[in-house]
């Protein structure tokens, strides 16, 4: 498992913040704000195809 703290905006525009990256599982674990279910997660393929990194919201 490996600690990250990144932004990115989904398909819908949406910002998320990568947490974690776990090369095992080969899969992206994320947070939404305001998701009452806790952590999102999916493929790494899958993330890269439909997320794009963006400057962390405090920086701009």
């Amino acid at each position: 498992m490996r600690e990250i703290n990144r932004w990115f905006r989904d398909r819908r525009g949406i910002p998320v913040r990568v947490i974690r990256w776990e090369p095992e599982s080969d899969r992206v674990i994320y947070l939404r704000e305001n998701y009452e279910h806790g952590e999102c997660f999916c493929p790494l393929h899958q993330f890269q195809r439909d997320f794009w990194e963006i400057e962390a919201p405090h920086e701009r």
